[in-house]
Order: C-alpha cells, then sequence, then structure tokens
C-alpha cells in the first residue's frame, strides 16, 4: 500500500493486526513509521544539539507554529533562510497548526472558518494564523503540517464532533 501527494509519499511495509510499519518520503528525507519524533517547540530540542538528535536516531522533529510565531516570528525565521536553515535540521520537520494552543490556552483564542486569532501569553499581543496561508516556515513540499481543528470533546457523541472535523478538513482541502 502506497499514497502520495502534494511531495509527500507514504509506503506500508509491514502489518501486524491494525499496526503498520511504513516508510514516509519528504523532500527533506524518509522516515521509517512508527517514528521517534523529539519535540523542538520553539525550533531547538532543549539541551542538544541537531547533531545530537540526529545521533539519537531521530529522522524527523516537531516544532510549534504558535510558539514560533510569537518568537522568534515568521519574519525573522525567513530572514534568516527558513526553518531548516534556522534549526541547523537538514532532515523532515512536522509542524503543527497551533490548534493544541486552542484547548491549553482556553480563553485567550478565538476561532472561525478562516483560521484562529490568539492572544499572546506572553505579552497579550494578538495574532492570527489563517488556514488558507500556512507560516513562511512550511514549503508545501518541504514538511508536514497539523492542521487546526478546535477540538470536541472525545467523549461527545458523533454528532458533536462532525462540525469540528468537518470544519479542519476545509482548509486543508484549500491550502494543499
Amino acid at each position: 500500500m502506497s499514497s502520495s501527494r502534494s511531495g509527500f509519499s507514504w509506503t506500508c511495509l509491514a502489518r501486524d493486526g491494525s499496526a503498520r510499519a511504513g516508510l514516509l518520503a519528504t523532500a527533506h528525507g524518509q522516515v521509517a513509521t512508527p517514528a521517534f519524533m523529539p519535540v523542538a517547540t520553539a525550533a531547538t530540542v532543549k539541551g542538544i544539539t541537531a547533531g545530537q538528535v540526529r545521533e539519537a536516531g531521530a529522522g524527523i522533529v516537531l516544532a510549534n507554529t504558535y510558539h514560533l510565531m510569537l518568537r522568534p516570528g515568521a519574519g525573522t525565521i525567513a530572514r534568516l533562510g527558513g526553518l531548516h536553515r534556522f534549526m541547523d535540521w537538514p532532515g523532515p520537520i512536522l509542524t503543527d497548526s497551533g490548534g493544541f494552543q486552542l484547548l491549553s490556552l482556553k480563553g485567550l483564542a478565538r476561532v472561525d472558518e478562516e483560521g484562529a486569532t490568539f492572544r499572546s501569553h506572553i505579552d497579550a499581543r494578538s495574532s492570527r494564523l489563517r488556514d488558507h496561508a500556512p507560516p513562511l516556515w512550511i514549503p508545501r513540499a518541504a514538511a508536514g503540517a497539523l492542521y487546526r481543528a478546535k477540538p470536541g470533546r472525545w467523549q461527545a457523541a458523533r454528532p458533536a464532533r462532525n462540525p469540528c472535523t468537518e470544519r479542519a478538513g476545509r482548509p486543508i482541502a484549500r491550502a494543499w
């Protein structure tokens, strides 16, 4: 089984019941799945270098769009050559959409059909993440992006979750 879209491909190499092992191919390299993915929230894995992350066996890292948007900001990252160069990480980077902050920063975020507006937990400045315009540091063929959906309660009945799921799917279709 193999699937490909927008510069990415994933190939299933093995199955065991519901579990699958595969290979994710991106413009910045291949990653065997399941994968060890260190968290580089603000473009760094705390306490170690990018080389040490690679030596530990990581083929991909996870960065946080909300935190990068606040510090250092998309403009700074762009001026310094993009996220890969800024992080000194040549491999694939998975960035989230900022959606987790919709839960963790309750009261500081407002969601609408076009994206989310956040009030910074640092200085109360307002920032906007638009679903149809991925941040500057996410080249479409270079990194993955987890898209924002205002999560419903997982215990909620299926109809209560559907509006969140449907809203999350629309920007994915627009952006990619």
